[in-house]
């Protein structure tokens, strides 16, 4: 009688959680992971991206669009990426707009250039569409196993050291002279100086891998500046602003002119390498690549990625791309597509939390720009330094970003002199069709425009 009570069976009661319909859809065990696992791993990539929430609507106000709209538009996209991104693809990586993409569509687009922000959001639009368009077919592969080495790692140094000199700019540790065009601003003032202790905060917290260090560093820095009757405060939480200033906003037909060529080309390139990189840099963390190389599930990240792109131009906002930060929640067990998940469903809870992203001043965003410019700088290591025909196109792209106070500027320049320095030397084989094509089309830009 023992040994049949032992032998009960027990098949009608439920199945444990991570075995039921989660499993199914995640493949948690195939992956070595848990439910439990993955909700941290998502906590843990929100809070490190987290302030992506408070620095794109200030930026975005910058160019005109309503803060309100821009910060629920910030969030949908956000949480709409990250659903994609880890039902479709099953990959653990986060997606909100893109920082330095942001500073382009804001300072260069609209700010230098004259268009107006819905035009800017049509480009967006239309590269997002583009970049759709090259992840179904063989022409992505082609491009950019066409585009050099150093210049895609100097596209991102160069979007890094662009994004410094904005938020340098924005906190006011430098302003504009009439002698030297630049100079060191009032250190007396207390915005220059918050600033400052922000992006030295975020520093020192990431070097000792404090968790959250990035919005620790802004919420206290905010919390300062509200002692010091800088700040308002305006509540925490209500409903969401509306989103009806940015919902469908984007001027399509505007984009249609020769001008916009080098403006779509930059956010198309800089996406595409950004994003190419950041996903191969999270599948080898999350143990995403195969013995043979071959990486699962990396055409549909890299569909979900330029979707999402799309759509996030729709609600209002410069082009969606993978996070960088989703290698915070790998290293805390995020091995699925559940880490997404969980990531997009607390970007659309921090929709409740308007009030609080109001009253975060600029002086504590600029101090995250320059922290995340010096993060970005460091793909300047990967450039071959000791081929001149390599490394001086690379510098070129890199400091005429910042000092055209233009992304596709700096990237169109950095193609010419790469392809006549090839050229001049006599490397005729080291430019691939689509750089001659390219260089073109930015020589006629910069003829005839």
């Amino acid at each position: 009688m023992e040994s049949r009570k032992s032998e009960a069976p027990t098949l009608d009661l439920a199945p444990p959680l991570e075995t039921s319909w989660l499993e199914r859809i995640f493949k948690l065990k195939q992956h070595g992971s848990t439910v439990r696992t993955e909700l941290i791993a998502g906590v843990t990539t929100f809070i490190t991206m987290a302030y992506i929430i408070f620095v794109n609507p200030n930026i975005m106000a910058d160019a005109g669009i309503d803060h309100g709209a821009a910060f629920v538009a910030t969030c949908i996209a956000a949480a709409l990426g990250c659903l994609l991104m880890g039902l479709y693809a099953n990959w653990p990586v986060g997606l909100a707009p893109g920082m330095g993409l942001n500073a382009f569509f804001t300072y260069t687009v609209v700010g230098t250039m004259g268009y107006n922000w819905e035009t800017a959001l049509g480009a967006v639009f239309v590269s997002g569409v583009l970049f759709m368009f090259l992840t179904l077919s063989k022409v992505r592969e082609w491009l950019l196993n066409s585009i050099p080495v150093s210049l895609r790692h100097a596209m991102g140094a160069g979007v890094g050291l662009f994004l410094g000199l904005i938020g340098l700019k924005t906190a006011g540790i430098i302003v504009d002279s009439p002698a030297t065009l630049i100079k060191l601003g009032s250190l007396h003032e207390p915005g220059p100086l918050l600033a400052a202790l922000c992006f030295l905060l975020i520093a020192i917290l990431s070097y000792k891998r404090v968790f959250g260090a990035i919005l620790i560093s802004i919420i206290g820095v905010t919390v300062a500046g509200w002692g010091l009757g800088l700040v308002k405060f305006g509540g925490v939480m209500s409903m969401p602003p509306s989103l009806a200033p940015t919902w469908m906003a984007m001027d399509v037909a505007g984009v249609f002119n020769v001008s916009m060529i080098s403006v779509v080309l930059a956010f198309l390139f800089v996406h595409m390498f950004d994003t190419a990189g950041t996903l191969m840099g999270v599948a080898q963390r999350a143990n995403l690549v195969a013995p043979d190389g071959r990486i699962e599930n990396l055409s549909k990240a890299l569909k979900a990625d330029s979707a999402s792109s799309v759509f996030g131009a729709v609600v209002g906002v410069p082009p969606v791309t993978s996070y960088v930060e989703s290698a915070a929640g790998v290293a805390a067990g995020g091995r699925t597509g559940l880490t997404a998940v969980v990531v997009g469903l607390l970007f659309i809870a921090a929709m409740f939390f308007a009030p609080l992203a109001g009253m975060i001043p600029a002086y504590a965003t600029a101090g995250a720009l320059i922290y995340v410019a010096m993060l970005m700088m460091g793909s300047m290591a990967h450039i071959h330094w000791d081929e001149a025909t390599d490394s001086i196109p690379a510098i070129v792209t890199v400091i005429m970003m910042p000092l055209t106070f233009s992304v596709a500027d700096g990237i169109a320049l950095g193609f010419i002199s790469y392809v006549a320095l090839k050229a001049g030397t006599g490397k005729y084989k080291e430019i691939s069709a689509s750089l001659w094509v390219l260089c073109a089309i930015f020589i006629a830009k910069f003829v005839f425009l």
